[in-house]
């Protein structure tokens, strides 16, 4: 990595394919590397559209890492039968809706319905990823535990645990999953998830300059999850 490379890392999207097609208009010329910190599913009416969006996106940009979020690893849960209903509930209705698959089909036949590409898409994304701008997860990343041994059940669910931990991290950590009303930022911690399916933004964040470009959300949930 050189001196003048940039990283831009973008926000939960929950299928709000709009907000995410004029979100990379304007970025995709800002940076080298770029970030994505999953939920591309869930809640949203386009969350086919959005996979499709960002694997369109890969094949353009050289460096591009999306990395899973909970709502991915629901929706590969579910499709192997592990799923307890959660995943209906958290917004899968509106994925499985997107593909064409009514959500009473069984998961096994669900499984055969999504495209070849977007399952390997599903499977195969990052639970964490650093370089030298920063630490990017999910949700987060346990303090004095190394990247190496980091789990997916804290990375991709953690919270206030998380947000609140007064240990200094190595590196600038960014992460999503938890909703602000505007990106929440710390010593050594950004929050970037602004709600953008709940009618907020979806952001993203430019590093190493810290400066964050935003475009209106979508109002296609009704939860009021802001801090």
């Amino acid at each position: 990595m050189t001196a003048l490379s940039k990283t831009c890392i973008i926000g939960d999207i929950h299928g709000c394919l709009d907000s995410l097609q004029n979100l990379l208009k304007l970025i995709e010329k800002e940076a080298d590397t770029f970030v994505f910190l999953g939920d591309y599913i869930d809640r949203g009416t386009h969350s086919k559209e959005v996979v499709e969006c960002i694997l369109d996106f890969k094949k353009k940009k050289q460096n591009v890492i999306t990395l899973i979020g909970n709502h991915e690893i629901m929706l590969i849960n579910y499709l192997k039968g592990y799923d307890d209903g959660t995943f209906i509930q958290a917004g899968g209705k509106e994925t499985l809706n997107s593909y064409g698959i009514k959500p009473k089909t069984k998961p096994d036949k669900a499984a055969k319905l999504f495209p070849e590409e977007h399952m390997n898409f599903f499977r195969e994304l990052p639970l964490l990823w650093e370089n030298d701008h920063g630490i990017y997860a999910h949700a987060g990343i346990e303090p004095g535990v190394h990247l190496t041994r980091q789990v997916s059940s804290y990375c991709l669910w953690i919270r206030d645990e998380f947000i609140r931990s007064p240990y200094k991290f190595p590196k600038l950590v960014v992460f999503g999953h938890t909703v602000f009303r505007e990106p929440m930022v710390q010593e050594n911690k950004i929050g970037i998830d602004t709600g953008a399916v709940y009618g907020g933004k979806l952001t993203a964040l430019l590093l190493p300059e810290k400066r964050f470009i935003s475009v209106d959300g979508e109002k296609n949930s009704s939860s009021k999850l802001f801090r």
